[in-house]
């Protein structure tokens, strides 16, 4: 069966394509992730999936119905789109998830057990009578999160779900995101840049570049045979090409480049691609003892504030994306220019 698909969808806003002939299957009970960087077009598409925008031309079907003006909004019921920018009510955690049940008119009691379903799933049990408004980041998306499940729809969308999220947070979506698929059957279409996400959570990879889908596979097609596509398409922080060489010690040697070469444990041989999770590099003031093969030093060149956590690109000849606590960066007293170590281990990195 197939839940939804575009068949010849294209959108325009202007004279500006975002989304250009796109033609996409979407299977009954699977995850399907969009897979591509900012400005690829996959919010607009799962806007478009959502009806709510319609496309400059093509058709959208919905379980074989193809969606015009009139069954649009009966059709829009059996969707539900979460969007990057959590956007809640200002009263309380259980107003905001029960807020679409109240709209579909559901009894009260039937209302009350689905808001307990749904805040538990999500790991928020007794927060009912919170300020939504008041609660961290993480815990606000959450709760977005609970008010779309709640709901039940045949097809839920996410946009970039975890996206700027502490590994806690972005840990217990990922299990919701699974557990929905797997315990209500329900499709999800997840739009991500997230490779490590990509390659765990979907049953299948839409990867998207300026508004184009250029391949469908599963996880294992589209990692295994379009490496070095992939990772330049992408444009994911830390993921470099380079070409590698064994060393004598038995692990690989890969030279990215201006000076810069990578230690990895993979056996690899000649051009290859890999990523560096930025959770998984030390940042210190000092060049210390370790047991990480790759110890770099360079300058801080761009710093972002993602609340509780601070995303710092440190130049080391190579640019390097690192993320830590708000709390060490203010203890190590970093600033723009400050000169740094980054570590990593040769088992941390990722060979595509």
């Amino acid at each position: 069966m197939i839940t939804a698909e575009l068949k010849n969808v294209t959108k325009a806003y202007g004279d500006k394509t975002v989304v250009d002939q796109v033609n996409l299957q979407i299977q009954e009970g699977e995850i399907l992730a969009l897979l591509g960087p900012n400005g690829s077009g996959k919010t607009t598409l799962l806007k478009i999936l959502a009806l709510i925008e319609a496309p400059t031309s093509g058709v959208v079907e919905f379980q074989s119905e193809a969606v015009t003006a009139k069954n649009a909004e009966q059709l829009r019921m059996q969707s539900t789109l979460v969007f990057q920018k959590t956007t809640l009510f200002d009263s309380t955690v259980y107003s905001n998830v029960a807020y679409g049940l109240k709209i579909r008119k559901i009894p009260r009691e039937v209302l009350d057990e689905k808001v307990a379903k749904a805040l538990k799933l999500v790991k928020l049990e007794g927060f009912e009578k919170r300020p939504a408004k008041k609660l961290s980041g993480g815990e606000q998306q959450r709760v977005a999160i609970a008010r779309a499940v709640a709901l039940k729809t045949k097809l839920l969308l996410l946009d970039e779900p975890t996206a700027n999220l502490d590994p806690k947070n972005a840990a217990i979506i990922e299990e919701v995101i699974a557990a929905v698929n797997r315990e209500d059957k329900t499709t999800i279409v997840m739009a991500t840049h997230n490779m490590f996400q990509a390659k765990a959570l979907p049953h299948r990879i839409a990867l998207m570049n300026e508004g184009k889908i250029t391949e469908v596979g599963s996880p294992a097609d589209v990692f295994g045979n379009l490496s070095r596509n992939l990772a330049r398409f992408a444009a994911v922080d830390n993921t470099f090409a380079g070409t590698a060489k064994a060393t004598a010690a038995g692990t690989t040697m890969v030279d990215i480049g201006n000076g810069v070469q990578i230690e990895v444990t993979a056996q690899k041989r000649g051009e290859v691609s890999l990523f560096v999770n930025p959770q998984d590099i030390i940042l210190s003031k000092s060049a210390v003892e370790s047991s990480a093969r790759n110890v770099f030093k360079g300058k801080i060149t761009e710093i972002k504030d993602l609340g509780s956590l601070v995303k710092l690109k440190v130049n080391v000849g190579k640019p390097f994306t690192v993320q830590i606590t708000k709390r060490s960066f203010i203890e190590m007293g970093l600033n723009l220019n400050s000169e740094i170590y980054i570590a990593f281990k040769a088992s941390s990195v990722q060979v595509l």
